[in-house]
């Protein structure tokens, strides 16, 4: 059953995600991962899906079960080094992979949800990531055209929310989420906290409604820390 923008399961909220869609998927390593609806996705099990992100998870955690799983045909990232399954996957060809640089990511998900098709910039000038990519001289600058990125859904996660689907980041977490919103067609957040209307403050949403379609509280939220460094007494 839902309420307004509330839905009342994870089950719910993915369930129209089928075979060949695209994901656009919040979080940065182990931080703001929306594991609750990753989980759902796997559970439901479309395949062939494209997945954009800045990581893949790890081996067990995150968007790394879904690759676990072979739900996963093309990843579009900037990082991809703590995932055993994904080098594994790539190198026999089971995977395509488009790498992005972490900056250009950003911007061209931040382009989809502000209706910007398209975008003139300086990195990756001279690279591989050049290849195939329009450029053009400005200022006596050379520069790619990078297009947006948007999907079918976007998964996010976030610390506070409310029935209209506005939200709120804590700290580290916030990272690609507010951008990942935005990119999705539909876009599914996943909150710790859900609030009544009105009682987040409206100075510190950082995520407006008008982007989020369909939300719901999640719990036990695992919170991982992917390399442990401590200080010798």
């Amino acid at each position: 059953m839902s309420v307004g923008k509330v839905v009342g399961s994870f089950a719910e909220a993915v369930a129209d995600i089928e075979d060949g869609a695209t994901l656009i998927v919040g979080g940065f390593g182990l931080c703001g991962v929306p594991e609750k609806a990753i989980a759902a996705v796997a559970e439901k099990g479309p395949r062939e899906l494209t997945v954009v992100s800045n990581n893949c998870g790890v081996d067990d955690f995150g968007l790394g079960v879904l690759l676990a799983n072979g739900q996963i045909a093309k990843m579009v990232a900037s990082y991809v080094g703590e995932n055993s399954i994904f080098e594994r996957q790539y190198m026999s060809g089971e995977l395509e992979v488009e790498l992005v640089p972490q900056g250009t990511l950003a911007e061209r998900m931040r382009a989809a949800g502000a209706g910007i098709p398209g975008f003139y910039t300086a990195t990756g000038v001279g690279t591989q990531v050049a290849e195939g990519k329009e450029s053009r001289e400005l200022g006596g600058r050379t520069y790619l055209l990078e297009r947006a990125l948007g999907g079918d859904f976007a998964l996010v996660k976030a610390w506070r929310g409310d029935a209209l689907g506005n939200l709120v980041y804590r700290d580290t977490a916030r990272n690609f989420n507010p951008l990942v919103a935005m990119a999705g067609a539909v876009t599914i957040a996943e909150v710790e906290e859900l609030v009544a209307v009105g009682e987040l403050d409206p100075n510190q949403i950082h995520t407006p409604g008008i982007f989020v379609q369909r939300i719901l509280q999640g719990s036990q939220y695992e919170k991982r820390i992917e390399r442990l460094r401590v200080r010798q007494a």
